[in-house]
């Protein structure tokens, strides 16, 4: 699994509230969360960001309620991939649970900035930064973990295995 586009880079412990906030749960069906995606953080981020743009955060990412909403919102945005230093254990299985890319890489943030061209590959193992030259190596994802995300998420993956 592979993902290449320009970066967003965030801070430490932007929680779930920021990624969707509250009011948007229950109200709004998921596949429009990603018109409001990290509203709680930056209220304009949602019209900066493309179908196949990078995020890049620092420690913690996703911490807060464990609201499976939060990585919809990402995905939902087009994202192709979150890089962070480390990610809120919940989160971390959600966005996987909903077919969302993720990646943890300790000290990413001092590597990229904004519209920095990253590459991701799961499969390999490897995050770039393309316009850098720089490459982190990185545990690949298990293949269970890779089918998942390949499927879309764990109910369409199930779905298929039936």
């Amino acid at each position: 699994m592979r993902r290449e586009g320009p970066a967003h880079v965030l801070p430490d412990d932007v929680d779930t509230d920021q990624i969707i906030p509250g009011e948007y749960l229950n109200t709004v069906p998921d596949e429009e969360l990603g018109a409001y995606v990290l509203e709680g953080y930056d209220a304009a981020f949602s019209d900066r960001v493309s179908h196949g743009d990078i995020l890049i955060a620092g420690e913690n990412f996703g911490l807060g309620s464990s609201r499976e909403a939060a990585p919809i919102a990402i995905r939902e945005a087009g994202i192709g991939a979150v890089v962070a230093e480390s990610f809120a254990r919940i989160f971390y299985r959600n966005a996987i649970n909903v077919g969302l890319p993720i990646a943890e890489v300790p000290g990413i943030s001092e590597h990229v900035s904004d519209d920095d061209i990253i590459r991701v590959d799961l499969a390999q193992g490897i995050v770039e930064n393309v316009t850098r030259d720089e490459s982190f190596q990185i545990n690949p994802l298990p293949p269970s973990l890779l089918d998942i995300l390949s499927a879309g998420g764990l109910i369409p993956y199930r779905r298929n295995r039936r």
